[in-house]
């Protein structure tokens, strides 16, 4: 009876042993595999921070995080017309390629603009709330639209859409609409309380 317990146990212990190197070639592989795709999500993540966000698809892609994970895929730096060619330094520096001009194909890099709707014309057909890929649009149907102006990325997508063509990209500096001019004298808490007395 012993011998037979002793035969058991050696067989068990045979196969646990190929069990237990499977199964930590699987766990390595597991890691390896999280490690190249949290590799892989932060240089989408950081090629994204360095693209325009205008969401505009001139490059052939639904937006801007798609054609990040594009470039990291190995795709051309340089079919983003919002961003010119300082984004196509930033993304040849970031990923040690050589820098480029423009291609052409996807049109040319313009000065940033955004949309105003002439609100006497609007007839309110929503058409181009549909096609804002932002959301900086506000409406109703049959009501005047109206663009809020600091969220509009300048994608130029709501003008083709408009039946009424009341659609104009007015060029401005994005800039301006982020900062505020600094007061000439700013007044210290005492400078306040001196002003109150």
């Amino acid at each position: 009876m012993l011998p037979f317990i002793e035969t058991i146990y050696a067989q068990i212990l045979l196969m646990l042993i190929p069990l237990t190197i499977i199964s930590w070639l699987i766990t390595r592989l597991a890691f390896y595999l999280h490690d190249k795709s949290s590799n892989q999500k932060s240089m989408i993540d950081q090629i994204n921070r360095l693209l325009p966000q205008t969401q505009c698809g001139q490059c052939g892609h639904a937006g801007c995080r798609p054609y990040a994970k594009a470039i990291s895929q190995g795709e051309a730096i340089n079919k983003c017309p919002p961003g010119g060619s300082q984004t196509i330094i930033r993304l040849a520096n970031l990923l040690n390629e050589a820098h480029q001009p423009l291609d052409p194909a996807h049109g040319e890099n313009q000065p940033f603009a955004i949309a105003v709707i002439r609100e006497d014309e609007c007839i309110g057909c929503t058409k181009c709330i549909q096609a804002c890929p932002v959301d900086a649009i506000l409406g109703a149907q049959k009501l005047m639209h109206t663009v809020i102006e600091i969220e509009c990325t300048g994608c130029d997508l709501c003008v083709e859409p408009c039946p009424v063509d009341c659609i104009d990209m007015i060029v401005t500096s994005k800039d301006t609409r982020w900062t505020w001019p600094l007061p000439s004298h700013v007044a210290t808490p005492r400078g306040l309380m001196e002003s109150v007395l």
